[in-house]
């Protein structure tokens, strides 16, 4: 079998995606997911004008292979735009397998370590209440773990809180708009929040939150040491990671347990936190980390030191990565809790998929290969909307971590 064509299909059903479509000389095709979220089209250039033409002719079958091929043939290696690539072919190579093969991805890494997949999905408000009430809704539909996060008196715009009461969509039509942050006033105001959820739901929901890499590590130190009595599943990018010894700073402050890694795209980039065991789950994607194969790696090496996956499931995934992601979150001995984020209905009808939700779990489904397809006659209806994430601003007008 070799490749003998690949294609970059393009589109918006609500939010831009890029896929990779590769196809074989057997008829047997494969997809993958490409969406950098605000960057599209530099993968997308990056597929056609560099990854695929040394593609065709290839066996598809030798993954591992044509994986090291694209990461260390190119020199300039890592780098979010080459990772997000390499992640698309890969997820369409192991789905040509799976095919070939007449069996689910997940057979092909090792099989079922579990039932199903916990995820946790998120609830917004306006206000501690409104938040509340979504987190309650959350809970009535069959989640078990929530991420909560709400607005912030005195703040006008808050990291993920809708402005139309709305499913919220990070990325916003035309270029990037301006927020504005307060660190004080956020740190006086979550640990309220975490409360108020106690108070009125008990101990037994799994409680998620994001501080989106806005504090310092003295600063998340304290929020983590401050919201230790609600007991978090866990805090999420507490600051940038790349000053990675912050991470002691925080660990000796405080056991609230700590997510860190969705802009990761190397193993590498990871190392040390896992290694001296400054983290507790690394949410690296099967997207922009290098796709299954690397992730494989990941879990692996992070295993050894007790840390725990916890791979990013946002809206600016297309559902072609949420089936990779439950191929490899149930093949993994290390597995914590997978993000879920719904797409739009537009976007199941382009990318048709057998994943599915029951009472807290999502299920792989059993289709061979990932088990999702996308609809090309319907994708060509959503064509390409320029959408970018916002920056931050300080109050005094700083630039800030967004």
């Amino acid at each position: 079998m070799k490749i003998t064509k690949g294609k970059v299909i393009v589109c918006s059903p609500g939010r831009n995606f890029i896929t990779i479509k590769l196809e074989t000389d057997e008829g047997v095709y494969g997809i993958g997911d490409a969406t950098l979220n605000g960057r599209e089209l530099s993968v997308a250039s990056y597929l056609e004008d560099h990854v695929i033409p040394c593609l065709i002719g290839k066996d598809p079958s030798n993954i591992e292979d044509i994986w090291q091929y694209l990461y260390r043939g190119a020199y300039w290696r890592r780098g979010p735009v080459t990772m997000t690539a390499i992640a698309a072919v890969d997820m369409a190579l192991w789905d040509i397998k799976g095919k070939v093969l007449n069996t689910p991805v997940y057979n092909l890494l090792g099989g079922k370590c579990r039932k199903g997949v916990m995820v946790y999905s998120h609830a917004n408000g306006k206000d501690i209440e409104h938040t509340l009430d979504e987190v309650g809704k959350h809970l009535d539909m069959g989640y078990k773990a929530v991420r909560a996060q709400c607005g912030i008196p005195g703040v006008p715009t808050t990291y993920g809180v809708p402005k139309d009461g709305g499913k919220y969509e990070p990325a916003e039509k035309g270029l990037p708009s301006e927020h504005a942050w307060s660190t004080e006033k956020y740190m006086r105001h979550v640990p309220e929040l975490f409360k108020r959820i106690r108070e009125v739901y008990g101990d037994e929901p799994l409680l998620l939150h994001d501080c989106h890499h806005r504090l310092t590590p003295i600063e998340a130190a304290r929020v983590g040491r401050d919201l230790e009595p609600y007991r978090l599943f866990w805090m999420e990018d507490p600051v940038p990671a790349e000053l990675q010894e912050g991470f002691r700073l925080i660990r000796e402050h405080t056991t609230t347990p700590i997510a860190v890694g969705e802009v990761f795209n190397s193993i590498y980039d990871a190392e040390r936190l896992i290694k001296e065991q400054l983290i507790d789950y690394i949410r690296m994607t099967t997207l922009h980390a290098g796709g299954i194969s690397h992730m494989k790696k990941v879990a692996s090496f992070a295993e050894l030191y007790h840390v725990q996956t916890g791979s990013h499931g946002a809206t600016d995934l297309s559902p072609v990565t949420m089936a990779a992601a439950l191929h490899f979150d149930m093949s993994i001995t290390n597995f914590g809790i997978q993000e879920h984020m719904a797409h739009t209905d537009e976007t199941d009808e382009v990318f048709p998929h057998a994943y599915s939700f029951n009472e807290g779990y999502f299920y792989p489904g059993d289709e061979p290969g990932l088990g999702v397809d996308i609809d090309e006659k319907l994708a060509a209806k959503y064509p390409y909307d320029p959408a970018y994430l916002p920056v931050n601003r300080k109050e005094d007008g700083t630039l800030f971590h967004w």
